[in-house]
Order: structure tokens, then C-alpha cells, then sequence
């Protein structure tokens, strides 16, 4: 088995619409009920989890389909339909009991904007917001709904230190122990 992170990471927070998605909605009169994720994406929480980084998403939208893909993936929590994310941070803050520097954040538009500066590493998809981008620690080569929590969890793994090789070794060797989705 390779390596395990043992970085300052403990909770990757993810934004959903422009982030885990392209952005697009798909509503017809019944209202929205079909979201495109893509499948690195699900992969790359299956990699956190490997490395004991939780995962949890705070969104803005909820909908259906968006709670069928957090039970598919076994986020460790989640908090959707409260634009108001400043709040809902500290909420999940105090209740894993973390600090701000063991937290990232991905986030893409504008009501992202009040946890940059907050948590220990803000990202931005490279579609996200000017203003996003312009506050982001760290801008991802990865458009939104096209891998970016894939591209996520590999630069956290690879800032401690672990390569490519050894960061996906527990999946691969214990394919079912981790559960992995896809």
C-alpha cells in the first residue's frame, strides 16, 4: 500500500452547479430533474475518503437528482438549497470540529465568494466567476462538471508529497473496502 496523507486537510467542501455540474440546468414543468455529473468526480471522493479527508457539499440548489448522487457517493454530509454560505460554513464547521485551515473549499460564482479567505485553500473551476478567480487561492485547469474534485483531490494529495502512483494504491488494492462510485 502506498503512502496515506497526513497533511493539514481534514474536509474538502464542494459547491455543486458550475463545480460537480457544467452549470446547466435541466427543468421541465415538473422542475429540475436531471443534473450531468462526471464520473472522475465520483472517483475523487472515493480518493479522499482513502486518505481520511472528508468530503460534504454545500449548495445553494437542492433537487432530487443532486441528493441521489450525495447518497451515491457517501458524502459525509451535506447542506443544499441555503445560498447563504458563510453561515452554513461555520455550521459545518463547528460541528465536525474543525478549524479553517483543515478545510478547502470549491466554489464557482459569486455567492462562493464570502468563504474565500476563510478556509485554507479556496478553488476555482477555470470557468468560474472573474471575481471568483480573482480571489481564488489556487485557479484548477478543469472547467466545472469535467473532473475539477478530481483535479482537487489529486493536488491535495500531491502537496504532501504522495504521487500519482501511490495516492490511488488503497483503491486499487482494496477496490471494495473503500466502496468506491463512480
Amino acid at each position: 500500500m502506498g503512502r496515506l496523507y497526513r497533511g493539514p486537510i481534514k474536509l474538502a467542501l464542494f459547491d455543486v452547479d458550475g463545480v460537480l455540474t457544467d452549470g446547466s440546468l435541466h427543468i421541465d414543468g415538473e422542475g429540475e430533474r436531471v443534473k450531468t455529473f462526471n464520473v472522475r468526480d465520483g472517483l475523487a471522493i472515493s480518493l479522499l475518503r482513502a486518505h481520511g479527508i472528508r468530503s460534504g457539499i454545500l449548495s445553494g440548489k437542492a433537487s432530487a437528482a443532486l441528493e441521489f448522487r450525495i447518497r451515491q457517493l457517501k458524502f459525509d454530509f451535506s447542506i443544499t438549497g441555503q445560498l447563504e454560505k458563510r453561515d452554513a460554513y461555520f455550521s459545518i464547521k463547528a460541528q465536525q470540529n474543525l478549524q479553517n485551515d483543515q478545510i478547502v473549499y470549491v466554489g464557482d460564482d459569486v455567492v462562493d465568494l464570502p468563504l474565500a479567505g476563510l478556509v485554507r485553500c479556496f478553488y476555482a473551476p477555470a470557468d468560474a466567476h472573474t471575481l471568483v478567480l480573482k480571489n481564488a487561492n489556487h485557479i484548477l485547469a478543469t472547467k466545472g462538471g469535467h473532473g475539477v474534485a478530481r483535479e482537487v483531490a489529486e493536488h491535495i494529495l500531491l502537496s504532501d508529497g504522495i504521487t500519482l502512483e501511490e495516492m490511488y494504491l488503497p483503491l486499487t488494492d482494496q477496490w471494495n473496502r473503500y466502496d468506491a462510485a463512480q
